[in-house]
Parts: structure tokens; C-alpha cells; sequence
């Protein structure tokens, strides 16, 4: 039973979960996140705005200011964003799924990342307990291929990985498991936009979401 204030589901359902800053969102967001409920055959995908980065120096626009954008720019009937990784007070990835599996008793979640986060993915606090503990779907994005597929963790897990139509299976694996789908590119960036001065205080003043 769910002990805080965060997204219904029901036990059976394959729900994938994309953390990030989202400082700003944006169409690749959206890109990736409706590929992977078809690709990964996912019922629904959370979008998890985190309070910060551990690996970046920068802190993120406040949580407000990026819940407001991210909804204004992600609406699709299956996917929900959230701010519970803050209200759950977790910071680090692999204590935020442990929280859900606890509180979501028969959730299936799959975690969902791009090919940029996979190259580096060794870096992240505790990432093998990750993979022992969710599905992880990696989604192409622009950047290095090469690496990603190269990386630590595609390395060390080689036999855990579904290839080609294997993806749609991913929800209903055991961990560790893994898949690597290519998608058409989609240039955007938060970085981008930030550096462009596309987002910044009063940024999303006329972009509320709809209730």
C-alpha cells in the first residue's frame, strides 16, 4: 500500500520510470518517453523530477518552475510527472526504486535512460544494485553509440541484454535485464536551451498545465 502522496498504480502493471533534472523539459523528453511504452511495452512511464544531480556542480531551476514545464510539455494519457523522488527525500537512484518497490507491492518498474547516461552509468551511486533490481531500457539519443554499447555496464552484462523485438519483453523480465533500442534523433537539450537563454526565472509563467 502506498505510505505517501505520489502515482496510483496497480500490482501487474509495467510502469517505466525516467529520473532526471528535467531543467528545462523538453521534445527529447517526450521523444524517448513515448517510444519506450511501445518499444519496452510499458502501461504507463513516471517521469521522476529529482530535487538535483549528484553529478552535476549546478543546481537545477527550482522544483516548481520544472514541474510546471514538464507537464506543460509532456501530456500523453500514460505518462505522469512527479515530484515524489523529493517527497520520498531521496536523492540516488537506486534508493529511490528501492522505496517504490517498496510502497508499489507488485509493480513491475523498468528504469529508462538514454544511450548518453548508459556510457557513464558506472558512476552513479550503487548502479549494479540498480541493475539487480529493475529492467533497465536505454533509448538511442544524439551522442556516441559506439560508447554506450562499450560502456562498463554493457560490458558487464552481456547475456542480461534483449535484442531486437526481444525489447517489447523487458517489463515482464527478471532483473538484471537490459535493452538497447535505436530511435530517430531529436536534437533537443536542456543544455541547449539554458545556454540560450530559453529558460530561467519567469520562463514558464505562461505555461501551466492543465488540470
Amino acid at each position: 500500500m502506498l505510505r505517501c502522496e505520489g502515482p496510483f498504480a496497480r500490482p501487474g502493471q509495467k510502469i517505466g520510470l525516467l529520473g532526471g533534472s528535467f531543467d528545462p523539459a523538453h521534445d527529447g523528453h517526450v521523444h524517448i518517453t513515448r517510444a519506450a511504452l511501445t518499444r519496452f511495452g510499458l502501461d504507463r512511464v513516471w517521469w521522476l523530477v529529482s530535487p538535483g544531480n549528484p553529478l552535476k556542480k549546478r543546481g537545477p531551476a527550482p522544483m516548481h518552475d520544472r514541474l510546471i514545464a514538464a507537464r506543460a510539455a509532456m501530456q500523453h494519457p500514460r505518462v505522469e510527472v512527479t515530484d515524489i523522488e523529493a517527497r520520498l527525500g531521496m536523492r540516488y537512484t537506486a534508493q529511490t526504486i528501492a522505496a517504490l518497490q517498496d510502497r508499489y507491492v507488485g509493480v513491475r518498474f523498468v528504469w529508462l535512460m538514454g544511450a548518453d547516461n548508459l556510457a557513464q552509468f558506472h558512476l552513479w551511486q550503487d548502479w549494479q544494485t540498480i541493475m539487480a533490481r529493475v529492467p533497465v531500457g536505454v533509448l538511442a539519443r544524439p551522442g556516441d553509440r559506439i560508447s554506450a554499447r562499450m560502456s562498463k555496464a554493457a560490458r558487464m552484462y552481456p547475456e542480461a541484454r534483449l535484442m531486437g523485438r526481444q525489447a517489447a519483453l523487458l517489463g515482464d523480465m527478471e532483473a538484471p535485464a537490459w535493452s538497447f533500442v535505436n530511435l530517430p534523433m531529436n536534437q533537443s537539450s536542456s543544455t541547449a536551451i539554458r545556454n540560450a537563454g530559453g529558460w530561467g526565472a519567469g520562463a514558464v509563467v505562461d505555461r501551466q498545465p492543465p488540470r
